[in-house]
């Protein structure tokens, strides 16, 4: 990745005028980011360049968690017509790596990111918008956009809306609270850093935040679509989760509702990012997202939508990674 041409202008601008600017990550979205190195300091360039990107939700919710005192990345420097956001330095140590290595700490790094949640849960949510029905169908309908005419089956779009209808007031008409929901809280977007604070994890990747229900960042987390959790810990989370969290008793319920109304946006991003994108990558991941979706499918409470499911994607339309529609 080439950092872009106004970046050393505003890193001069910002006091890192001196700083090498060496390719950290780039996401599936347009952002990309750099490790920005001046001696000993070290921070972390975030390149959202308009108009794909608008850095000011991340900017307002990193400020807000930081309020609250969760270990969001400080902004240290902002452009906001260049997309130029400067920010702290988390490290290099994901949830992700870090298991990788010590696969026997997995249940106490996991208990620690439940924790947290549990702890934003206690507090009212940001000042961002709802998770409402509209953006709920909306991500929904993007399986139905982007994978059934990527394996060419022509489904009842209408029926599939009707049967979301049918199970979604159950989450919106939940006893549980409306917290803000991080969106993106999984093993690739939390880092272990030092410190107590905040369970010693840093938060990234929330700039999509909405108000919802609080099954859904637990759902984000055990139901990781880049990482196989056992459904031993998906368990064993979630009885956590309860026991520091207390939620009323049709949180089970709205877990599955939303873990397979995000399990079905999932497949439907990861193929459009193949077709339209052109990073044929993601499909790897479709296997386990179909897996994932069977699971919360099997609930009572997604009834409407399993029989969708059964009538309109036929099992052998299911678990594939697409390779055989990738062209050579």
């Amino acid at each position: 990745m080439i950092p872009p041409a106004t970046a050393p202008a505003f890193l001069a601008d910002a006091g890192w005028g001196n700083a090498a600017i060496v390719p950290l990550a780039g996401d599936a979205s347009f952002r990309r980011y750099f490790r920005v190195i001046d001696g000993g300091r070290r921070a972390v360039l975030m390149d959202a360049p308009p108009p794909h990107e608008d850095p000011r939700p991340f900017i307002a919710i990193a400020e807000h968690l930081l309020q609250d005192g969760f270990a969001a990345p400080r902004i240290l420097a902002r452009d906001l017509e260049q997309g130029l956001v400067l920010i702290e330095d988390f490290g290099d140590l994901r949830i992700k790596e870090h298991l990788e290595e010590e696969p026997a700490a997995e249940l106490a790094v996991y208990a620690r990111a439940i924790d947290l949640l549990a702890d934003l849960h206690r507090l009212p949510p940001g000042d961002v918008p709802p998770y409402d029905r509209a953006v709920y169908q909306r991500e929904a309908g993007l399986l139905t956009e982007w994978y059934c005419p990527a394996v060419g089956l022509d489904v009842g779009a209408d029926a599939y809306v009707a049967a979301w209808d049918a199970v979604l007031p159950l989450v919106e008409q939940s006893a549980s609270p409306v917290v803000t929901v991080l969106r993106d809280y999984h093993a690739e977007n939390i880092m272990l850093i030092d410190g107590d604070a905040s369970h010693g994890l840093g938060l990234l990747d929330f700039q999509d935040a909405l108000a919802g229900h609080p099954a859904y960042d637990l759902v984000s987390l055990l139901q990781d679509a880049r990482r196989d959790v056992p459904v031993a810990v998906e368990a064993a989370m979630i009885a956590h989760y309860k026991a520091v969290a207390s939620p009323p008793a049709d949180f089970d319920a709205a877990y599955a509702v939303l873990g397979a109304q995000r399990n079905a946006k999932i497949i439907g991003i990861f193929t459009r990012l193949w077709k339209r994108d052109g990073k044929p990558r993601y499909l790897s991941f479709l296997p386990r997202m179909w897996t994932l979706l069977e699971r919360d499918l099997a609930h009572p409470a997604l009834a409407p939508v399993a029989q969708w499911f059964a009538t309109n994607i036929p099992a052998d339309q299911r678990h594939q990674a697409l390779q055989e529609f990738v062209p050579e």
